[in-house]
């Protein structure tokens, strides 16, 4: 508990020191604001900027130097315990008696309890105890210096508005700057991993992208990955399939109802359909796929089998349709986003030269929209080719190659799923998951590219 409560005493120490440097400043001016270089609330913020930097990031940095110095201390202790004993053990169970000595002290289920055991969790008890002490006595001491150092330089004429602006555009570089290495370091993860597989199949990258059976692991037991066993195909054409049910299902009804919406709805009907058709983006996936699997998918079954068509209990049109529902709330909402920022000036021009409403929509509205919606569609699309949950309940899991949507088949990110949290070794597994993954987000990058081009070509523009 004491470690909230010290991350409380730095937000409370910032506030603080927010209100008394700017009341400081205000009395360096002796009343004449204009003496200052900066105002009074840049004098508060620069202190509350440097009271939380200081505490919060003591606090983070001075927990994980504690936390590995603790666990350091712990595996050297259980060494010492085992070598009188005379005991010896593998590394993988040292790690998981040292893991249950951390449950045990913290009164958690351990997997075994022995003397060793709570030995140990006494001795990490105590470490962690300590740790915890130092990081509150530093997290607070590194705050109260901070505050003490930046109230002592408020002064008229020092530069507050500067520093403040210095430190929150460095904090929002830092912010970029993460995003940007993160994408990065994702790319170059995938394409690590997909150059080693592929160097495990002996650069056989045509048996991968134009292979028909996908069965990777299954030779992996006997150290031999066939390259004949890891063709892409199956899941490429699932996860097309089912994308291109669930935009038939989503870009009309979506578009349409932005329609209505924007430029046909009263005002009261407008008020309430909204908020309600933005109510399906809130349902998680796994109630989506839920409803796929036990009233979607049983429905078309008996409708098939009705009008004497063989459909499977799992197919991909159950999936699609259901994963359509879920994408229309993206696509409505952007649309009528960008359909109401269509200026009203275009509008009444064209009423002006005796176009009908219709008529004003498809010629003015929607080519003037066409940037915003083509984005609504890549979103959906993005999120239709991403699903997971749904394809697991009500597509099946199997790479199966056909073009009837009446049958099972299975996605890229369900087999990405299953190859990581199957039962063999991850990093044996990775190979065919990361691989698949890059070649996601290369034809993802590559669709993306595509509607950019289709969007300049066709954009109106308007002064």
């Amino acid at each position: 508990m004491l470690e909230p409560i010290a991350l409380i005493a730095v937000l409370l120490l910032a506030f603080i020191g927010f209100a008394m440097s700017r009341a400081k400043a205000v009395s360096a001016a002796g009343g004449k604001l204009a003496t200052l270089h900066s105002r009074p609330s840049y004098h508060g913020m620069y202190t509350l900027l440097w009271v939380m930097i200081a505490g919060l990031g003591t606090f983070i940095i001075v927990d994980m130097l504690g936390l590995r110095l603790v666990n350091t201390l712990v595996r050297g202790e259980l060494d010492s315990l085992l070598s009188i004993a005379g005991r010896e053990m593998l590394d993988i169970e040292k790690e998981l008696v040292v893991s249950d000595a951390r449950k045990i002290a913290a009164d958690r289920v351990a997997s075994a309890v022995d003397p060793l055991r709570e030995e140990l969790a006494s001795h990490f008890a105590g470490l962690d105890q300590t740790r915890i002490y130092i990081v509150v006595a530093a997290t607070i001491a590194a705050a109260v210096a901070a505050f003490a150092i930046t109230y002592g330089q408020i002064a008229k004429d020092f530069r507050a508005r500067n520093a403040s602006e210095t430190i929150l555009r460095t904090f929002l570089l830092l912010a970029a700057a993460i995003a940007i290495l993160t994408t990065i370091g994702i790319l170059l993860s995938l394409i690590g991993e997909t150059l080693n597989f592929m160097s495990v199949l002996d650069w056989r990258v045509d048996k991968f992208l134009f292979g028909t059976t996908w069965s990777p692991l299954a030779g992996v037991h006997h150290g031999d990955i066939s390259a004949d066993k890891v063709g892409a195909v199956p899941l490429f054409m699932g996860t097309l399939m089912i994308t291109l049910i669930a935009m038939a299902v989503a870009v009309p009804i979506g578009l349409f109802a932005a329609i209505y919406l924007s430029d046909f709805a009263p005002k009261t009907v407008r008020a309430w359909a909204k908020p309600m058709l933005e109510v399906l983006a809130g349902i998680p996936t796994v109630v989506y796929g839920f409803f796929a699997a036990i009233t979607v998918a049983p429905a078309i079954r008996d409708g098939g089998a009705y009008i004497g068509l063989d459909v499977a209990a799992q197919s991909a049109l159950a999936a699609g349709m259901v994963m359509g529902i879920m994408i229309i709330p993206f696509i409505s909402s952007l649309s009528d986003d960008v359909i109401n920022a269509v200026p009203q000036s275009l509008r009444d021009g064209s009423f002006g030269l005796g176009a009908t409403k219709a008529e004003t929509i498809r010629q003015v509205v929607l080519p003037a929209a066409l940037p915003g919606i083509v984005s609504a569609v890549l979103l959906g699309i993005s999120r239709a080719v991403g699903e997971t949950m749904i394809v697991v309940m009500a597509a099946g899991q199997g790479a199966n190659l056909t073009m009837n949507p009446l049958e099972e088949v299975t996605t890229v990110t369900v087999q990405i799923v299953m190859l990581i949290l199957g039962d063999t070794d991850a990093a044996t597994a990775a190979g065919p998951a990361y691989t698949l993954g890059f070649t996601l987000f290369v034809i993802t990058l590559a669709l993306n590219m595509v509607a950019l081009r289709i969007v300049r070509k066709y954009r109106e523009a308007y002064d």
